[in-house]
């Protein structure tokens, strides 16, 4: 058979049913095997897409996702979505073609090192220069990719090498593969600090999101009655309407769950690296940081952990659970003051009526009408900051955020690839007009492939959050307005649904009426981010009035 067959049987072996792609003259052996065989062939508009929507596959069942690029700037294309779900821990391969390696008559044109190009991006790059090692570096890239901690994995299937022939041997994927389990002794060191501590919280980072993991942390929470808040990727590991919830650490520092961090003398820290922006800002010998996670800490001058468990995290979290016991003397008052004030400020502005739509209300309509199971895909934005703080996810996986790469771009493709993943649930896109238009052709790929979308389009006219942090930085309105399209015609123009509200109160029927219709919709709803400073300076003076200082650190 040709190799680009053995290539595709390999694919297959490993369990996988879709890729997504734009196919280009030098893989066409490959496309030609694709169309004989189980897998679906996701032709995409734009190869970037195609990369989000594969790492958006891989994040949501940890089985690599797949994305499909010629050479040359095919190739070049999947950069960012490299980076993406490198630095996201999204298991993912990206496969590219090439042209001959042995001979060919275009001299340089369209070549690129793409091997090369790939190294910082990736966990594993390779050339295949012989057929018969494809099944090898197949199950190789898979395992490299799946493997804690996930990420980017990336083979370039040269053009005469696709059509060599070669006999068919498959290497099937591994049955079971335990992971380390955790040091005993740095079990009993985390458990003792724990146990001594008389304001111990726990956090939630991206690593924890997984089914063992959460019910885990869930029955650790329940026992021990340990307040606990998520970073932006740690988003509904616990169900965020448990009693003990703080919130949700999206800025850095400051906030309502800041003050709370800042009393605690123990940071049980499970799942964060720092890849994803920081949570919160360690000082030297003001409290002590547990580190538990897959693989031990990378120091930074924000994160230098004191104590590290590493391994299988479920096992570990259990393992603390059977070994710890609650303690009179742990003192959870003051979180309990930080926690009110929070759930105050959300209820005041959860009907605000104000138009452009108030920040908390956009939230408490959305988290109003979408289910338990609903999935949020949101770009890159204020807005992202508004959903992780406001919106309570009440399971894994269904609020789908970036805070790594936090690139713009992301929000429509990972909405797609959620919709695939969950064909049954209601996926909603939230994008703003910036990062809408940067894969607004997609639009089209969801309405060929016959979707149930609906995207929220939060239209400012300009690159908002950068605006708004220039305004804060003290520099005059510069650089970063644009015009738009009519976007509701522009949804009508690919056979899309398109909406606009024109109140606050249209927002949720809107909504509700977009999903209860089926197809491809896209609301256009204005808003202004000039009310992001007096929102966050009025959230700060509630929060000053309404927690009192806590001395525990005197």
């Amino acid at each position: 058979m040709k190799a680009a067959a053995l290539f595709v049987k390999a694919l297959e072996a490993e369990g996988v049913h879709s890729i997504f792609g734009v196919p280009g003259e030098e893989n066409l052996d490959l496309v030609e095997a694709l169309r004989e065989s189980s897998i679906r062939l996701i032709v995409t508009r734009h190869e970037q897409a195609a990369g989000f929507m594969a790492a958006t596959w891989g994040r949501l069942t940890g089985k690599a996702g797949v994305a499909l690029s010629t050479l040359g700037p095919g190739a070049t294309n999947l950069v960012t979505a490299a980076a993406y779900a490198q630095l996201g821990a999204m298991p993912m391969l990206m496969i590219t073609g090439q042209k001959p390696i042995r001979t060919h008559k275009q001299g340089m044109f369209q070549l690129v090192d793409v091997v090369d190009m790939m190294q910082p991006l990736t966990k594993y790059t390779r050339q295949l220069v012989s057929a018969p090692t494809i099944p090898a570096r197949v199950r190789e890239a898979f395992r490299r990719a799946e493997e804690e901690r996930p990420g980017a994995v990336h083979l370039e299937l040269p053009e005469d090498i696709a059509r060599d022939e070669v006999d068919e041997v498959i290497l099937l994927p591994t049955e079971y593969a335990r992971r380390p389990a955790p040091d005993d002794a740095a079990l009993v060191q985390a458990g003792e600090a724990i146990t001594a501590a008389r304001h111990p919280i726990l956090m939630i980072g991206a690593a924890a999101n997984r089914q063992r993991t959460a019910v885990a942390l869930r029955n650790f929470i329940d026992k021990l009655g340990m307040p606990f808040f998520t970073t932006q990727m740690g988003k509904g590991v616990v169900d965020e309407d448990h009693p003990l919830w703080l919130g949700n650490a999206a800025l850095s520092d400051g906030d309502f769950v800041h003050r709370a961090i800042d009393a605690a003398d123990v940071i049980i820290n499970v799942g964060h690296d720092v890849v994803e922006k920081p949570p919160f800002f360690m000082h030297k010998g003001r409290r002590t940081v547990i580190h538990i996670n897959f693989s031990s800490a990378e120091v930074d001058t924000v994160y230098f952990p004191q104590i590290e468990v590493v391994g299988d995290i479920a096992h570990t979290v259990e393992r603390l659970t059977d070994a710890l016991k609650p303690q009179a003397h742990w003192n959870f008052k003051f979180f309990d003051q930080v926690r009110i004030a929070f759930e105050h400020q959300l209820a005041e502005h959860a009907d605000d009526p104000r138009f452009p739509i108030h920040p908390v209300r956009l939230v408490a309509d959305t988290r109003r009408y979408m289910p338990d199971d609903g999935v949020l895909c949101l770009d890159n934005g204020m807005y992202k900051i508004w959903y992780a703080r406001y919106y309570r996810a009440r399971q894994p996986n269904t609020v789908l955020l970036d805070n790594a790469l936090a690139t713009m771009g992301a929000g429509l493709p990972s909405a797609m690839a959620a919709k695939m993943v969950y064909p049954d649930r209601k996926v909603l896109a939230i994008c703003g007009d910036g990062g809408f238009m940067m894969n607004a052709q997609e639009l089209e790929t969801a309405v060929r492939l016959k979707m149930d979308l609906v995207i929220l389009l939060l239209r400012d006219d300009a690159y908002g959050m950068i605006r708004w942090k220039q305004a804060e930085m003290g520099y005059p309105d510069y650089g970063m307005e644009f015009s738009n399209p009519d976007f509701v015609a522009f949804a009508e123009a690919h056979h899309a649904h398109g909406h606009r509200p024109a109140s606050a109160d249209e927002f949720l029927p809107t909504l509700q009426r977009a999903f209860e219709q089926g197809g491809v919709h896209l609301i256009d709803l204005v808003i202004d981010y000039s009310d992001n400073h007096c929102i966050l300076n009025e959230e700060i003076q509630k929060l000053s009035a309404a927690i009192k200082p806590e001395h525990h650190h005197a």
